[in-house]
């Protein structure tokens, strides 16, 4: 029997705030420390080890520590580019650590044509020591790596024998949960088939998924932290936050593998949510409920997490004093304190206020939320088919270049796609 472990979406350097930085690198070495003391064959990390391409060198400086003492073992790190590590104009700081032996890039492609049509041919990695074979696609910005999977040559992946790990960073919509889905992401049906193992990242939050025909068993780990505020809110709801270590020798050989216990969990901190709702209330009585709430728990060594949403009935949301209330959560030990008020409003300062999950969610609900402000002659565009026109134009301008196309070509390209949608013809 042969083990690896899966990571993904690391997000080193995300942090601003000194206690959540320590939390950050502690939960990646604690990653690497399992891995270790399990003695697995070797790790796969699916993306976004860093915040940004290029950065903190202090922090650079902690994760090649811990890179280095794994590679000593023995044990080998195969990763690929989250959208977050990769640069299409600067060299990555993932390429330099590569150079370096402690990392291994598995994304390896070249364009080849396929009786006229141009086809993305993936090569694998074969382990050394397991012969597991490792082939996938990096995550790219703006939908780049949607191209790739559109002109992916599965077959020649499907048909390939052996132990095979498919390792992606991107949102596959089928297993989104739904409120996330809204997401861009791929159809499961773009990945190849036939593989044993398919290590995701990009998705903080972990999912797993066994049952699909012609499909092995898909993960995502999540985060071993929090790369964003959202992911300490969902911890401190619940949601637990890991890593995968996964056993096999020609297939996994835990059939209830979702079921199974093959999710280590790091314990590094508590959490407290706290929730309150202003429906119903002034800004007096709201800022008094904080206050009495709060006093009530055992903070001590907890992040943190307070959130505010609702209408207030009377005064302004100006009147709850979060100064006071974060101090006095500090003063009762609490690691960090997070307040959360953007859902706040009051009758006599309302503003627009624009949700959303996802960057796109926002963007088409804002403008959702100012299409009937616009003054346009085709009246039919005042409503929501002129905002979802806004959006879909929005998108396609943000497309980025295939692999190999001239600027002139892609320049054309999106030129036509936009007076498409627009339904206009080419000049």
């Amino acid at each position: 029997m042969y083990k690896f472990a899966h990571i993904a979406d690391c997000h080193l350097g995300a942090q601003k705030y000194s206690e959540l930085k320590e939390l950050e690198i502690k939960a990646f070495k604690k990653c690497l420390d399992k891995c270790m003391e399990e003695k697995v064959d070797f790790v796969i990390i699916a993306g976004d080890l860093f915040h940004s391409n290029l950065p903190d060198m202090g922090i650079v400086k902690d994760a090649v520590s811990k890179l280095k003492e794994v590679s000593e073992k023995g044990i080998p790190v195969y990763i690929n580019y989250g959208s977050h590590d990769f640069s299409p104009n600067e060299t990555s700081i993932i390429d330099v650590i590569t150079e370096s032996g402690l990392l291994k890039k598995v994304f390896n492609a070249c364009i080849i044509d396929d009786n006229g049509e141009e086809k993305l041919k993936l090569d694998f990695i074969t382990d050394k020591k397991t012969n597991a074979k490792l082939t996938g696609i990096s995550g790219r910005k703006m939908g780049l790596d949607n191209t790739y999977y559109e002109m992916l040559d599965k077959k020649s992946l499907e048909n390939e024998d052996g132990f095979k790990i498919f390792i992606f960073h991107a949102a596959i919509k089928n297993l989104l949960p739904d409120f996330l889905s809204k997401m861009d992401g791929i159809d499961v049906k773009k990945l190849p088939r036939n593989f044993d193992y398919y290590a995701g990242g990009h998705i903080h939050k972990r999912i797993c998924e066994s049952q699909l025909d012609n499909y092995g068993i898909i993960t995502y780990p999540g985060p071993p932290f929090a790369g964003y505020p959202r992911d300490l809110e969902m911890s401190a709801k619940g949601e637990k936050r890991g890593f995968y270590i996964v056993e096999f020798d020609a297939k996994i050989q835990n059939v209830n593998f979702c079921e199974y216990d093959n999710f280590h969990e790091l314990d590094l901190v508590k959490y407290k949510f706290l929730s309150f709702n202003a429906d119903h209330k002034n800004s007096i009585q709201l800022n008094d409920e904080i206050l009495d709430e709060i006093k009530k728990h055992d903070l001590d060594e907890k992040i943190v997490i307070l959130k505010v949403k609702g209408e207030l009935t009377g005064g302004k949301t100006s009147d709850i004093n979060f100064y006071e209330i974060k101090k006095i959560l500090k003063e009762s030990g609490a690691v960090h304190v997070s307040i959360n008020h953007h859902g706040l409003v009051s009758k006599e300062f309302t503003k627009i206020r624009v949700k959303g999950e996802t960057t796109e969610e926002i963007e088409e609900n804002l403008l959702l939320e100012n299409i009937s402000n616009i003054d346009v002659k085709q009246k039919e565009l005042n409503k929501k088919e002129g905002a979802r026109l806004a959006f879909n134009l929005l998108k396609t301008i943000r497309k980025s270049p295939k692999p190999n196309e001239k600027k002139s070509d892609y320049n054309n390209r999106i030129l036509n796609e936009s007076l498409d949608l627009l339904d206009l013809e080419s000049p």
